[in-house]
């Protein structure tokens, strides 16, 4: 069994992405992380993703609007973000406190600037098989690390658990494409699958994106499956200081076992999400020119 190690690979194109913008003449990419109030979670994410861009040497501005923030305010600063030349790229941290409408917030951003790729035009675009659109961090993510670690599509089975804008469909989209690396068979399946274990067997690739922690069991999958694991929850640990631990959707003892190729987690598809973000602000301050 080899361990896909995404902390490995997306050094590697952070790598890439700092000589690659070291390289660019003129103002260097610049993205605008917007965070509405003080999620735990959304704290750390923003900070990560600052992190990543310092190192690479890009511009990222934070903007943190307090949560009492009216969703007409909001939608006006990202306006103001569209309008500004010296902004490539415009990430709205999700989740947004209630009552702020997030899919309003997504669509109002510029389709050029949204890097996340979220936006009805870039969803299409993946969908056409046009380049020139962002395709969503973490499903372009999940491709990549299957590319670096050699597991080419073609002809494959790949079954993906999980029909999420955010992760299923646009991965299922891209598995399907017509270009190397891709051209797989794609299955998707979700929580309204009859017979699910049944379909997950007969998968070549496995890329599990339910939400559920430790929901694919050794049972549901083929002997030498490549498994990409997408899920991050936290599970109830005594044993650990924090009083949980980190865990996947996959049972990663059993399934571990069996398969050819796994992703762990933490430190698998997780890594990448940021690296694929900063790699599609490069590309919009390419596109959109100086």
């Amino acid at each position: 069994m080899e361990l896909i190690d995404g902390n490995q690979i997306a050094a590697t194109i952070v790598a890439e992405l700092k000589q690659q913008v070291a390289d660019l003449p003129g103002r260097k990419p610049c993205i605008a992380l917007v965070r509405v109030g003080d999620d735990p979670a959304s704290v750390s994410y923003v900070k990560k993703k600052e992190k990543t861009a310092a190192e690479i040497g890009m511009e990222s501005r934070i903007i943190l609007p307090p949560a009492t923030i009216t969703q007409g305010e909001l939608e006006a600063l990202i306006d103001q973000l569209n309008n500004d030349p010296t902004v490539d790229g415009i990430l709205v941290q999700s989740p947004l406190p209630k009552p702020l409408d997030e899919a309003a917030a997504f669509r109002r951003l510029a389709a050029h600037k949204d890097v996340d790729g979220f936006h009805t035009l870039n969803i299409g675009k993946v969908a056409q098989e046009d380049d020139t659109g962002f395709v969503a961090c973490t499903p372009a993510g999940i491709m990549e690390l299957l590319a670096r670690s050699g597991t080419d599509l073609k002809g494959k089975h790949v079954v993906v658990l999980g029909r999420s804008l955010i992760v299923g469909k646009p991965v299922a989209l891209l598995a399907l494409q017509k270009k190397a690396g891709a051209n797989g068979t794609v299955t998707i399946c979700h929580s309204g699958t009859a017979n699910l274990a049944e379909i997950t067997r007969q998968a070549d690739v496995l890329i599990a994106a339910i939400g559920r922690a430790e929901f694919v069991t050794a049972d549901m999958v083929k002997p030498g499956a490549v498994v990409i694991d997408v899920g991050i929850n936290r599970v109830a640990d005594p044993s650990k200081k924090t009083g949980y631990r980190l865990t996947g959707d996959v049972h990663f003892p059993t399934v571990s076992t069996l398969a050819s190729k796994i992703t762990p987690v933490p430190g698998g598809v997780g890594p990448m999400t940021v690296c694929m973000l900063m790699k599609n602000t490069l590309k919009a301050r390419l596109q959109n020119g100086a």
